[in-house]
């Protein structure tokens, strides 16, 4: 009997967990359909499709929309070549200092967003470096870098490394073992790697605010919206674009690695 209450407990427990993490989202979605064009009252008064028609319209949208997709695929590039080129380093390389240089990489993901903005901000100002897209990507690349490390190394510290060294006495110089041994087994995990990186520099604001200067990216349009009191909806329409354009980056990247316990190349 007590084993029946605490199962309960702990359905009770994760559904309300759930509701908390996911209503407010719910929300987002209801009140781009609202009527009201100036406040949040609930129940919305009536509902309508035209706030989709007036944020496809906006000339104001476009720029930051452009703006956050370049910078996230920019970013996301220069996490799959270091982040992959680091975890080879650090996975397959044994050497004096390795494990305080792998907290060194990992570190900027840990660090608040504010404190890396603010970090940057300074050394784009010693260095005299003017705001400009490439400030921004180089803040995004900050922690792109750290989410496609993180997932190669994985792949890399289960990788055999006797199927590297019968490449090797195959005959077979560095570059094709990379092309034909290593690539297929780590591309799920750079793929995913690279859909987590992308997501989460697209929708990005703390250490953009830092490091844009007078660019607007989506997610800064967004916040700039919401202090207007008109066409609030509108603002709620490009979240959804936001939510989707993340989320279905993320559930990809689930379904690539959600069989990560298997042992890459384990059956090659």
């Amino acid at each position: 009997m007590l084993s029946d209450r605490a199962s309960w407990g702990l359905k009770a427990a994760a559904i309300g967990g759930l509701l908390f993490l996911h209503l407010p989202i719910l929300l987002i979605f209801l009140y781009a359909f609202t009527t009201d064009e100036r406040t949040y009252q609930f129940p919305p008064p009536g509902l309508t499709t035209q706030w989709f028609a007036v944020a496809w319209n906006r000339a104001d949208i476009w720029p930051p929309l452009y703006l956050s997709l370049k910078v996230a695929v920019i970013s996301t590039a220069m996490a799959l070549v270091l982040g992959t080129l680091c975890a080879a380093a650090m996975a397959r390389a044994s050497f004096f200092g390795r494990d305080q240089i792998s907290l060194l990489i990992i570190l900027p993901i840990a660090l608040p967003g504010i404190i890396t903005g603010m970090s940057l901000r300074s050394a784009f100002a010693i260095m005299e470096i003017p705001f400009s897209t490439w400030t921004i990507v180089l803040g995004h690349a900050t922690f792109c870098i750290v989410i496609v490390y993180n997932n190669a190394v994985a792949r890399f510290r289960r990788l055999s490394g006797s199927i590297i060294e019968a490449s090797l006495d195959l005959g077979a110089n560095g570059f094709q073992t990379f092309r034909h041994v290593l690539l297929p087994n780590l591309g799920s995990a750079m793929l995913a790697g690279g859909m987590l990186a992308f997501a989460l520099s697209f929708d990005e604001v703390i250490v953009t605010t830092f490091t844009a200067g007078q660019q607007s990216t989506l997610p800064i349009w967004m916040l700039n919206e919401l202090v207007r009191p008109r066409q609030r909806p509108v603002t709620n329409v490009v979240a959804i674009a936001v939510f989707v354009t993340t989320f279905v980056p993320i559930l990809i990247a689930f379904y690539l690695t959600r069989g990560g316990s298997e042992t890459a190349g384990g059956g090659k």
